[in-house]
């Protein structure tokens, strides 16, 4: 008897259910790999998108100045072309103040941050007082210090350099309200921080040796004065206007300039058309459920170019009419031509306005540019254009709602196939095919005790026939002398 025949081909017909589940676990692990390249897609989409919900996305203007070395210039959406006259009057500032001299031992030697500072005392910054045993290091004096002005005004920034050996103190903030005293209760102690013992109260004001006084930044526009700045940023009708240093006065010169918004659109529009593009052919893709995922033992009859075709049609249609997708690309399109509510009557409300449709439903949902269009409202009305992709007021803009149907079509993929960079994965398929996987091993259990159950039977049999032989020759060798 041939049992290993015998037994392969009793196997064959065993194994067709496990065949078969082992055809759908691939077929699945195909598709949850589809769905996570649409969930890469659209991500990378909606980081495209993210940009669109923000103002500076539609800088529809450019900016020179005179004297760079003065002022530099930005300019808001909201910006007029025109020249305009600038001059910083003063920078913010922080206060400061350092130790006048390097701070010595007794002995002469500068001291290091890791030292102990010796003195006791109470040194007192403005309403809080900071008490000193004596026993803390340079450091830990400084630590004491910027602690214990966190929460106060003004908050300090402390340290001592082992360069210099000279505390350095400065305010946190800018402005005029920042100024800050020191008070010592002993001149001991002052000389162990600002390195003077003449005096037992120290002056940021007065003690113009070792410190200075805080300032606020004052900036004049086509006449105008602007002051009390406690940074060197301030916003002047769609100007931002960066203050470096008092200077004579600059001429400001904004122009229209519409190059970047408009790349950044197309640029937009570009991956959004190739994402649905993709989306909707693998929508309408026709699915051949005759050409099932091939398994090891048929590949092994075929050749690699068979292998190939047969694969390509097996693949085919994974995503046919998926209802996340479809879903998707059907509230991307309210999303682009729906009315942005909460806009001034009058205004720019709607995409197609700006020269961007939708076209026909024929032509699915990729968005065309009339570019001439786009570039004439930015330049007559970049506020407008602005607000239709930004408002957040009464009604949500084109660039927010783009932005949220992303993110829910990204969260749906994700609940339904999971995300290949997150640590836990509780997706729908993923429960799927892992229970598929005990399916299939339990499966291969029950076929390994069935063919040692016939490989048992078959031996078996063997044997008894063999047995049976042998005494059949062994009755014709006695009773017929062998005839």
């Amino acid at each position: 008897m041939d049992i290993d025949q015998l037994v392969k081909d009793l196997m064959s017909a065993e194994k067709m259910p496990l065949d078969k589940l082992t055809q759908q676990k691939m077929w699945t692990e195909w598709q949850q790999e589809s769905y996570r390249d649409f969930n890469l897609t659209l991500s990378n989409l909606r980081t495209s998108a993210s940009s669109l919900r923000f103002s500076s996305a539609f800088n529809a203007f450019s900016a020179t100045t005179s004297n760079p070395a003065s002022l530099t210039v930005s300019t808001t959406a909201s910006a007029v072309s025109g020249s305009y006259q600038a001059e910083v009057l003063s920078v913010a500032s922080s206060a400061k103040l350092h130790s006048a001299n390097a701070l010595t031992k007794a002995d002469g030697t500068v001291v290091k941050s890791t030292d102990i500072i010796g003195t006791a005392g109470t040194i007192t910054v403005g309403s809080v007082s900071v008490t000193l045993t004596g026993q803390e290091t340079y450091r830990e004096v400084a630590t004491k210090l910027q602690d214990s002005t966190a929460a106060s005004t003004p908050a300090l920034r402390v340290s001592f350099d082992d360069t210099t050996s000279r505390f350095f103190i400065s305010t946190k903030g800018m402005g005029a309200s920042e100024n800050f005293s020191l008070d010592f209760d002993s001149a001991a102690l002052a000389k162990q921080v600002v390195g003077i013992d003449t005096q037992t109260s120290f002056s940021t004001t007065a003690a113009s040796t070792y410190s200075n006084a805080s300032t606020d930044g004052s900036v004049r526009i086509d006449g105008i004065d602007i002051t009390g700045l406690k940074t060197n940023q301030t916003t002047v009708n769609g100007l931002t206007l960066n203050l470096l240093q008092v200077g004579p006065a600059a001429t400001v010169t904004v122009s229209a300039d519409t190059a970047k918004p408009i790349e950044s659109i197309k640029k937009f529009v570009e991956q959004y058309n190739k994402a649905i593009t993709e989306i909707e052919t693998s929508l309408l893709e026709k699915r051949y459920p005759d050409f099932k995922p091939l398994t090891d033992e048929q590949k092994k009859a075929m050749t690699e170019n068979e292998i190939e075709l047969w694969e390509e049609k097996s693949r085919s249609g994974l995503m046919r009419n998926d209802p996340i997708l479809r879903d998707a690309v059907l509230q991307l399109r309210r999303a682009f031509m729906d009315k942005v509510e909460g806009i001034a009557p009058g205004n720019i409300n709607l995409l197609s306005q700006v020269g961007i449709s939708t076209g026909h439903y024929s032509e699915g949902v990729r968005l065309n540019i009339d570019e001439d269009k786009l570039k004439k409202a930015l330049m007559d009305k970049p506020d407008e254009v602005m607000q239709l992709f930004t408002n957040k007021t009464g009604g949500l803009g084109i660039g927010e709602r783009v932005y949220q149907e992303l993110n829910s079509a990204i969260k749906s993929l994700s609940n339904r196939a999971g995300n290949p960079g997150s640590a836990v994965d509780n997706s729908v398929i993923t429960k799927k095919i892992n229970q598929m996987n005990d399916d299939i091993s339990k499966w291969q259990d029950r076929l390994t005790r069935v063919e040692d159950r016939y490989w048992k039977q078959f031996s078996a049999m063997e044997k008894a026939l063999n047995q049976m032989n042998q005494q059949s020759t062994w009755m014709q060798q006695n009773m017929f002398g062998g005839m």
